[in-house]
């Protein structure tokens, strides 16, 4: 049963990606740092990026190489990742493990903020850190760390 669950996570990986490349043709999609309003706030050793999402937007994230806090401040979302689909509502926490990208239906406006350790300023930089261009860029342990979690 196993390995059929660890299938299903890669199937659902390719389909993220697959919908990310659909999106991309359709005219005035938008990607990255397009997708609503964005602000950035440092603190001593971290980086908070909070963004501000309409209502009824569809967004692939980006994909994460570090594990990092998230806060949905306002608002309510569907969420798809390699572990299945869920429906957060404000006020509602998590944390982003390595590996992840997500697709999102925004439900209603929204404020979404993630936290995130690092020294750096620039957010070129920052983003060179915590942000893989791919998944073969992610380290193979943090892939199969992340299936095997998403597969429990």
């Amino acid at each position: 049963m196993k390995k059929i669950e660890k299938i299903k996570g890669k199937k659902i990986r390719k389909g993220i990606l697959s919908l990310e490349k659909e999106m991309s043709n359709l005219p005035g999609a938008e990607f990255g740092d397009n997708v609503g309003t964005l602000k950035h706030t440092f603190a001593d050793g971290l980086y908070i990026r909070e963004v501000s999402v309409p209502k009824d937007m569809l967004i692939v994230t980006k994909l994460h190489k570090k594990s990092h806090p998230y806060f949905l401040l306002k608002g309510e979302c569907s969420v798809l990742t390699e572990e299945g689909v869920i429906r957060i509502k404000a006020p509602f926490s998590g944390i982003t493990k390595p590996g992840t990208k997500r697709v999102v239906y925004v439900h209603e406006d929204t404020i979404w903020t993630t936290v995130h350790a690092t020294k750096k300023t620039d957010l070129k930089m920052i983003e060179e850190e915590v942000i893989a261009k791919d998944f073969s860029e992610l380290p193979r342990e943090t892939i199969e760390k992340f299936l095997k979690e998403a597969t429990k």
